[in-house]
């Protein structure tokens, strides 16, 4: 029998049908995360190398590179500098890049979840265990880039371990967002136009190569709203040991980034699979 005849006439839809948009309880994610970890952790070291390697490029080589011809930024090395915006630019490209590239070759290539749903876990189970699945992906990057920044003397310890939390909420927040963009992808070669025409913008305008504050005055207003901004304005202050302000204000804007696209990513998806 398919999975859209469970339901009996005259029912509604609900939390427990297969093709449900939400979880269906808070602990069934773990099974798809568990999943996807077993299968992860056959390719981790290559997986691991091709998530560092970019973010490390542009740490060493514009750190040591650009960062002779500009010394400082604001009070401290621009390598330094530069460290935090590279932990949250890897963030949001290895949260983004699984939710999209891994999250659609198992929903449209593979059809994984097509197998998953004829277990009690529904659709709204998959895509939450998606999400948190990308996070951890992002946090395994972030963290990584941080301990070295850190055993070199640009980030300071222990005070940077307080940009952990911030690490796992930013990526939440890409994670979610990259899934509406999965939601809504035809094939592959959408996710170009997301990564052109959003994440290099986003990567340009939020604080991490320079100071925001050296932007025009519109462009600063349009990084208020992006969230790899308010990560790197979490992170920076923590691995330089210095005061946090407006920490209410960031974290609010990527929980928001977080939840919001996890529902908007949820009600896609199921509109999708239901077709």
């Amino acid at each position: 029998m398919d999975a859209r005849t469970y339901e009996t006439p005259g029912d509604t839809p609900s939390k427990q049908e297969p093709f449900g948009a939400f979880p269906a309880n808070a602990t069934n994610w773990i099974a798809v995360w568990r999943r996807n970890y077993l299968v992860w952790k056959k390719l981790a070291v290559a997986s691991m190398f091709g998530n560092l390697a970019d973010p490390m490029i542009y740490l060493f080589g514009l750190g040591f590179g650009l960062g002779l011809m500009v010394g400082y930024v604001d009070g401290v090395s621009y390598i330094a500098f530069l460290a935090a915006g590279t932990v949250a630019s890897s963030v949001m490209m290895s949260a983004s890049f699984e939710s999209m590239y891994s999250g659609f070759s198992r929903m449209h290539v593979q059809r994984t979840w097509e197998a998953i749903m004829h277990t009690p876990l529904t659709l709204g189970d998959i895509v939450l265990g998606e999400v948190i699945w990308a996070a951890s992906k992002a946090m395994l990057s972030g963290a990584a880039i941080m301990l070295v920044a850190g055993a070199m003397g640009y980030a300071n310890f222990p005070s940077m371990l307080l940009a952990l939390p911030a690490i796992i909420l930013a990526g939440l927040a890409f994670a979610s967002i990259a899934m509406v963009v999965t939601a809504l992808a035809p094939s592959y070669d959408f996710f170009m136009f997301y990564q052109t025409l959003v994440l290099t913008p986003m990567l340009l305008l939020s604080g991490v190569f320079f100071p925001v504050s050296q932007l025009p005055a519109a462009a600063r207003g349009a990084a208020d709203v992006l969230p790899l901004a308010h990560a790197v304005d979490l992170m920076r202050p923590a691995m330089l040991g210095r005061p946090l302000d407006n920490a209410s204000v960031h974290v609010a804007v990527l929980a928001a980034y977080a939840v919001g696209g996890f529902i908007v990513s949820a009600i896609l998806f199921r509109r999708r699979m239901m077709k």
